[in-house]
């Protein structure tokens, strides 16, 4: 624990009579400073570092790091007799071959000793960058007025609005391990949380197949690619990448950016400036990359309410046939789980001329035979039938659509995003999109993970439909509490809260009291008053895991009285909850989940398939060499350290001392 930890804000309370930071800065902001790492001081949380600068904290936080070390100071030197001691007055038995490094009294000692280190050169540098309380300093400051714009007070002011509406957004310490998935620990390596929000909805941030494709491309190409696409960063894996997700959506071309909000931004941006006078017709609730897309396109934009058809239509139908237009939506929107009317969509669009634009960000490797999106997934058994061929299918949903864009970063546990659509579509925009052509393309290791993963996902369907009987399971055991979720037919398990301030306290008390961590969503992401803890079951967490879920969010409901689902019945409802709406059938059938593996517990492992290992490594042969036998545990050697323990060998063969 850091050395000026506040457990209860409380604590924090009673300060603030004396000193005029405390009493100025929100309790939110120093709960945000209690919790966050410094950069520059490791083992000492920003609190921390900032009370070094005060004239009464900083003297006192100096002795009390030079008492704690001196508590410590024979173990923190390694003296093994007192550590002994120790041992035998608490009756430990200590094993072979354990050494001093192993105690945990030891590693106490350590650790008090790096936190002394780092407090005082946190006071030596505070003292040379300022003198006194930082706040009165500031406060000297502004006295100096020299008519010049404050900057300072600008950033001040505009942070405190976020306070006071409640939407200033907190960003949590987590660091998923890739054995132990979804745990994770925080900024202190023992403080492990389970993570309920991730949205490597698979897993596939850690499948072995992935991670083994990644050392072997790393060992080979390094890290890197060494420029933009045009100058240097074009390679090979690249190319083949854009192939794999050309054919997963039985698409002629596909074009990787380095994100979806870049491949959204750039590719609605550059086809609205060029389409002479084109309208884009907007769904109210798509997100964020699109909406800044449309408007860095500078055309013409039109809003139509969440997934109305009646509402595009009237729209739709005040523009001349022969006018460029583009509907622009989402498949599945990831704050509500709605699943847009995607056939309904495309028969407006021939009907009136446009071109549709659909965003499977939320969707790929969750829906469909082969992970396609939910496009795909409209017409399951046709693309099942059709198995591996990358020819469009006509008639179909996806087919219809013009213009599809996914992510590399949710459900297939990479980094990057992608557009797909006809050869000329994508040619111009890697001809004319900005977002594409002047940024350094994706490090080879990442884009061959991503594409591991996409093979592997087209090859086994498990992963998804666990998934989606996990979320089934989640949904039900929610509603038998009355604990409220915005209804949908999607993965997606938002748990209504209605309220930024409780939402926050809702997610706070699930991390420090029960060590789960789901992060509250407020405003701008979604409406205020509409305020919630989304949920993201996976096919990797079990049952056990999902009994604490459940348990904890009943009982922070009851401790902060959060409304049920019979609560907003009552007084009428509220972004769909409470509205008569709960009982939507999923999107993934019964039938099509026959087959699922079972839900885990607590000690199994998560199903590896066979085929999927074979067909991602089956990709990489020409480049990387044919790869044979059981995949590559994590943790395991690197050509480098198999080269180096092979010339270990070698060495002491011929009596030579490595």
């Amino acid at each position: 624990m850091n050395l000026l930890t506040f457990d209860k804000i409380s604590t924090l309370s009673r300060a603030t009579t004396n000193c005029p930071f405390l009493s100025r800065t929100k309790q939110t902001t120093l709960r945000s400073l209690c919790t966050a790492t410094s950069a520059r001081y490791p083992s000492l949380n920003k609190l921390s570092v900032q009370a070094t600068r005060c004239p009464v904290m900083g003297p006192q936080l100096t002795v009390r790091a030079q008492e704690t070390v001196a508590g410590y100071a024979s173990m923190a030197g390694n003296n093994t007799a007192d550590v002994e001691q120790i041992h035998k007055a608490q009756g430990i038995s200590v094993p072979e071959g354990a050494t001093v490094e192993m105690c945990p009294h030891a590693a106490a000692a350590r650790a008090a000793a790096r936190r002394a280190e780092d407090l005082a050169a946190a006071t030596k540098t505070s003292a040379a960058e300022a003198t006194g309380c930082p706040f009165h300093a500031k406060a000297g400051a502004k006295a100096a007025d020299t008519g010049a714009f404050d900057y300072d007070k600008f950033f001040v002011d505009e942070l405190e609005k976020k306070h006071k509406d409640k939407s200033y957004r907190y960003f949590n310490n987590i660091n998923r391990l890739a054995k132990r998935n979804p745990i994770a620990h925080m900024a202190e390596v023992e403080d492990e949380v389970q993570v309920w929000c991730s949205n490597d909805y698979l897993g596939m941030g850690d499948n072995p197949v992935v991670l083994e494709t990644m050392h072997r491309v790393l060992d080979k190409y390094g890290h890197g690619a060494g420029g933009t696409r045009n100058i240097a960063g074009n390679g090979a894996l690249h190319l083949q990448l854009e192939e794999e997700l050309a054919a997963l959506h039985r698409k002629p071309a596909a074009l990787v950016f380095t994100s979806c909000y870049v491949a959204n931004d750039a590719t609605l941006a550059t086809l609205g400036s060029k389409l002479p006078g084109c309208v884009i017709f907007s769904d109210k609730m798509n997100h964020a990359s699109m909406i800044e897309g449309i408007r860095h396109s500078k055309t013409e934009k039109v809003i139509w309410e969440h997934n109305d058809l009646v509402d595009l239509e009237n729209k739709l139908k005040k523009y001349p046939k022969e006018t460029p237009k583009i509907i622009a939506f989402e498949s599945v929107y990831s704050m509500c789980g709605s699943i847009a009317p995607i056939r309904e969509i495309c028969d407006l669009a021939e009907k009136y001329g446009a071109i549709t634009f659909l965003d499977e960000v939320h969707a790929v490797g969750l829906y469909g035979p082969r992970g396609a999106g939910v496009a795909e997934h409209l017409d399951y058994d046709v693309h099942k039938a059709a198995g591996t061929s990358p020819d469009p299918i006509p008639g179909t949903v996806m087919d219809r659509i013009d213009i599809i864009t996914g992510t590399l970063g949710k459900s297939y546990g990479a980094i990057g995003g992608y557009i797909a659509g006809s050869d000329d579509f994508v040619d111009l925009i890697r001809s004319y999109a900005p977002g594409f052509i002047f940024t350094t393309s994706l490090p080879p290791a990442s884009v061959a993970g991503a594409q591991a993963a996409v093979v592997y996902q087209k090859d086994y369907v498990g992963d998804r439909q666990l998934k989606q009987v996990n979320v089934r399971h989640v949904k039900r055991r929610l509603a038998e509490l009355d604990i409220p979720v915005v209804p949908g037919t999607s993965h997606i398990v938002p748990v209504f809260v209605g309220d930024a301030a409780l939402a926050k306290a809702a997610s706070d008390k699930l991390l420090v009291e029960h060590d789960i961590y789901v992060q509250s969503i407020n405003y701008p992401t979604v409406a205020r008053g509409e305020e919630r803890l989304r949920v993201t079951v996976t096919p990797r967490h079990t049952l056990e895991q999902t009994d604490k879920l459940i348990s904890a969010l009943d009982t922070v409901f009851t401790e902060l009285d959060i409304k049920r689902l019979e609560d907003w019945k009552a007084c009428g409802g509220r972004a769909g909850v409470g509205a008569g709406t709960e009982a939507l059938s999923p999107l993934w059938t019964d039938a099509q989940l026959i087959g699922a593996p079972q839900t885990l517990k607590t000690g199994e492992k998560r199903v590896v398939d066979a085929k999927g290992v074979i067909s991602a490594r089956s990709r990489f042969d020409r480049l990387l060499g044919r790869k044979m036998g059981p995949v590559e545990p994590h943790g395991s050697k690197s050509v480098l350290q198999r080269e180096l323990f092979a010339g270990r060998r070698q060495s002491a063969a011929s009596g030579m001392s490595v």
